[in-house]
């Protein structure tokens, strides 16, 4: 974390309007070190202008279904630079949460597959 600054700073609630990112997000990717802040002499938390693009990367990833830890495993490349590319370094994760999304539809199939089945016959089948 740096103490002097030589670029326009945000606070966390001018970062939250630019993004369109909650305060309580924004914190969160803080405390995991995904942001890059600075302190003012108040002591109030203060972001560098590049954040925006790294809170709205992070969104992004989050949309698509991945972790702050899988985050934080990424190459900084990611987070510094708006609509990135995948990385060859991530491309196993991204795999794995895609198959991780596929049993969950799997899984949501056969219960509603089930609850349709209730509700046409009035009573819970058998567990497979």
């Amino acid at each position: 974390m740096n103490t002097m600054p030589s670029e326009e700073l945000l606070s966390i609630g001018e970062l939250s309007q630019r993004t369109g990112a909650s305060v309580r997000s924004i914190r969160h990717y803080d405390e995991h070190g995904l942001l890059a802040t600075v302190r003012a002499s108040n002591g109030y938390r203060m972001f560098p202008v590049k954040v925006v693009t790294q809170v709205r990367q992070i969104q992004r990833m989050i949309a698509t279904g991945f972790t702050i830890e899988d985050i934080r495993s990424f190459p900084d490349c990611m987070l510094l630079i708006e609509g990135a590319r995948s990385c060859d370094q991530i491309t196993e994760v991204q795999r794995q949460r895609l198959e991780t999304i596929d049993r969950q539809i799997a899984d949501l199939e056969k219960r509603r597959a089930r609850l349709i089945k209730t509700l046409s016959e009035g009573t819970f089948p058998p567990v497979d």
